[in-house]
This record gives C-alpha cells, structure tokens and sequence, in this order.
C-alpha cells in the first residue's frame, strides 16, 4: 500500500507541473500582484481548453492531497 500512495503521490506531482506549465499566465508578472480586487473577484468566464486544464489542475491537486494525507496516517 505504501509503495502505491507513494508512486500516486510522485505522478500526481508531476502532472501538476505539468498541467501548471501548459496554462497561461493571467498577469503580467510581479506587477501583476498590486492590481485592483476588480481585477480579482471580477466576472471572467474560463472557456475552451483554459477550463479543462484548470479542472485537471484541481483534481491532480485533491489526488495529491488526500494521497499524502493517506501516506501520513498509513505511517502512523
């Protein structure tokens, strides 16, 4: 079971990078970071592969949470 969770956990961890690096960025770098809440909480509709690649990237990341959690309590 722990060599399972274990190789889970590693290609969970790859294709985050993965699916991370094929969307695209939303703001212009650091700059990006001083915007207004407008531009944070306003009402953008993802569409096409954008949405696909976000979902993906949600549930790789549920995947790789709950198989650390499952790697933390099996080791206990």
């Amino acid at each position: 079971m722990h060599t399972f969770l274990m190789t889970l956990t590693i290609i969970s961890s790859i294709l985050i990078i993965v699916v991370v690096m094929l969307q695209e960025s939303k703001s212009g770098g650091l700059s990006g970071l001083t915007g207004g809440a407008e531009e944070l909480f306003g009402k953008q509709k993802v569409r096409g592969a954008e949405l696909v690649l976000q979902r993906i990237t949600i549930f790789l990341g549920i995947i790789f949470f709950l198989s650390l959690l499952s790697l933390t309590w099996f080791n206990i």
